[in-house]
C-alpha cells in the first residue's frame, strides 16, 4: 500500500469514528432527558426530602375523633380543615359492622354492650397519638349511643393525659342533644380544661361545622 492509499484510509477512519460520536452525542442526551424527567415524575422523589416534624409547633391542635358510621368523621375533617389541626382516628381493634352497630337487633355487639357495661371495655389500635405532649387544644369528636358518648372513645380518654390542655368535645347524632357526654368523658379523664361542648346532626355541612370551629378563635 502507497502513502496516498495510507493516507486515504486514515481519513476515511477519521470520518467514520467523527460520524459514530455525532451519532451517540443525540442518544446520551435523550437518556439523560429521560431519566430526569423519570425523576420529575416520581412521586416518591420529592417526598424523601420533607420530613414530618418530630412533634406539634407551640399552640397546636388536635382533632381527635372516633366514627362509627363517617359521620363523625366528616365532621372532624372540616373541622381540621377549617383550622388547619391534625387529625387523630380513634379506631377499635375490632371495627364495628353494619351488623354490630344494628340497636334494633337486641343481641347485635352495640345492644349487649348498653345492657352490659362490662363489655364495653373496647380494645384501641393505638391510644396515643404522635406528638401528644405537644399539642395545647384538642378537639374530641364522637357519636352519640344512647344518649352518651359512644363507648369506645373511653378508652381514648381513660389512656391518656389531659393535663395543661383544652378539651372541646363535639359529636354527631339523628336527633339526641349531647347531653352530659362531655362532662362525663372530662370526669373519666380527671384532667384537662374541658370546656362545653357542641352538636352536629349526622347529615352536618361544612359550612355549619367551619363557622363553628372557627368561632373558638384557637
Amino acid at each position: 500500500m502507497n502513502v496516498t492509499e495510507d493516507r486515504s484510509l486514515t481519513r476515511r477512519q477519521l470520518l467514520k469514528g467523527a460520524a459514530l460520536l455525532a451519532s451517540l452525542v443525540p442518544a446520551g442526551a435523550l437518556l439523560s432527558g429521560c431519566a430526569a424527567s423519570s425523576d420529575a415524575s416520581d412521586p416518591a422523589a420529592g417526598d424523601a426530602a420533607t420530613e414530618p416534624a418530630s412533634s406539634p409547633d407551640p399552640g397546636s391542635v388536635l382533632v381527635a375523633f372516633y366514627s362509627a358510621q363517617g359521620h363523625t368523621g366528616r365532621v372532624a375533617q372540616a373541622a381540621a380543615d377549617a383550622l388547619g389541626a391534625d387529625l387523630f382516628a380513634i379506631t377499635p381493634s375490632e371495627p364495628y359492622s353494619n351488623d354490630d352497630l344494628n340497636y334494633n337487633d337486641s343481641d347485635s355487639r352495640v345492644s349487649r354492650e348498653h345492657e352490659d357495661e362490662s363489655l364495653r371495655t373496647v380494645e384501641l389500635e393505638r391510644v396515643t397519638p404522635d406528638g401528644w405532649d405537644g399539642y395545647d387544644t384538642v378537639l374530641l369528636g364522637y357519636p352519640i349511643w344512647w344518649g352518651i358518648a359512644a363507648w369506645p372513645t373511653d378508652g381514648f380518654v381513660s389512656g391518656n393525659d389531659f393535663t395543661g390542655k383544652t378539651v372541646i368535645p363535639f359529636c354527631t347524632s339523628a336527633s339526641s342533644p349531647i347531653g352530659e357526654s362531655g362532662p362525663n368523658l372530662a370526669e373519666l379523664a380527671g384532667t384537662g380544661d374541658w370546656q362545653e361542648g357542641q352538636r352536629f346532626s349526622s347529615g352536618a355541612e361544612d359550612d355549619e361545622v367551619t363557622s363553628w370551629a372557627q368561632g373558638l378563635a384557637l
